[in-house]
């Protein structure tokens, strides 16, 4: 801790952070009283391990990436054991040992971008070389399909797609990224086609019912029913919305057609309470924090670091840009909570960890001389 420098702590970052928390309790409290204090303590005792994890050199876990690797595929295997793993809704997400119930794959995504801190910082000069880039695909693949399997597909796309932006960060080329772009979009529509063509069977039911619903909600109106009313939701809201903790007959949350309001769907209790300048406040507040979390990469001291604050940075986007989307009717139901403002202990305290080791990396910036950096 001498070696840090109080004006090197983001506090900024940390107050953007909290702000938004704050703000997402009093949406639960809400949408869902039963769960504000829940996460008023999950957010008490994220302030506690971010504090804790800001101060702890982010190298020390560089020289462990090996056992953090083994530890986060032995934790996301033992959810498939019936001693250990809880079932709920037909997905096995959860560990539940005493009452006490913890979903692997929200702190997986924070030891798959340590891990792979270490492993790209290492090999950034050979990033462009296919033996390195399989090796990196294998390693990922190990505890992506892990995920998959509970079954979580959702958690598994956006975690994919937070490794991409720290294989781009450490130097893949333009060509093998544009390469990919040119082969998954077509790919994307190939994959669409043939959902929509009846007998296909590579998906499991409920994701085929979802994808279906997204685009022939008229052909499936109990399935699509969840998005349709958070978009009615959402657009009811207006401006300012019609207040927090409203009473009004007339509203879609107290009438009850919002399910899993106080999670998945909690964009949608901001916009009908809190209207388009909520939804502005949000989705503002996520811009901020991904900005500072890219500032700090920029001026991180090493490539390790650097790549710990993009990876943060792109967890926090992309599922904060998939949550929106699925409320707004943009993408399929995926059952991704939005960060900050959910309910889920599990994924709070794992995005407060995720800040913690970006406020560490901000405290050792690369060092200047003579004007040359």
């Amino acid at each position: 801790m001498l070696k840090y420098k109080i004006k090197n702590y983001r506090f900024r970052l940390v107050i953007e952070v909290m702000i938004l928390n704050i703000f997402g309790i009093l949406v639960i409290g809400s949408a869902n009283p039963a769960y504000q204090n829940k996460q008023i303590i999950g957010m008490v005792l994220g302030v506690i391990v971010m504090a804790i994890t800001s101060l702890i050199d982010y190298e020390y876990y560089m020289k462990l990436p090996w056992p953090i690797y083994v530890f986060n595929v032995c934790m996301l295997a033992v959810i498939m054991l019936p001693i250990f793993g809880h079932d709920a809704k037909g997905a096995q997400r959860w560990i539940e040992v005493g009452g006490f119930k913890f979903q692997p794959s929200e702190l997986a995504k924070i030891l798959i971008i340590l891990f792979f801190a270490y492993y790209l910082g290492k090999h950034y000069e050979h990033i462009n070389q296919l033996k390195t880039i399989a090796i990196c695909l294998l390693l990922v693949g190990v505890p992506l399909v892990l995920i998959l399997k509970q079954p979580d597909l959702s958690t598994t796309i956006v975690t994919t797609m937070m490794f991409v932006f720290m294989m781009f960060a450490a130097g893949l080329s333009w060509k093998i990224v544009g390469g990919v772009i040119a082969v998954f979009i077509p790919l994307v529509i190939v994959l669409l086609n043939v959902i929509l063509t009846k007998g296909e069977t590579f998906l499991a039911h409920h994701q085929y019912l979802r994808i279906m619903a997204w685009l022939r909600p008229d052909d499936y109106p109990s399935e699509a029913l969840q998005q349709i009313n958070s978009i009615i939701a959402i657009g009811s809201g207006q401006l300012a919305g019609k207040g927090l903790f409203n009473s009004e007959a007339a509203s879609l949350k107290n009438g009850g057609f919002i399910i899993e309001q106080h999670t998945d769907f909690i964009f949608a209790i901001v916009g009908e309470e809190l209207g388009f300048l909520g939804c502005a406040f949000v989705i503002i507040m996520l811009l901020f924090i991904t900005l500072e979390c890219i500032w700090v990469a920029k001026r991180a001291k090493d490539m390790q670091g650097r790549l710990i604050a993009v990876g943060v940075a792109a967890i926090i986007a992309n599922q904060a840009f998939v949550n929106i989307c699925v409320n707004t009717g943009l993408m399929p139901n995926t059952g991704l909570t939005l960060p900050f403002v959910s309910y889920g202990l599990t994924s709070l305290v794992s995005m407060y960890i995720g800040i913690g080791l970006v406020l560490n990396v901000a405290l050792q910036p690369r060092k200047y001389r003579s004007g040359v950096r």
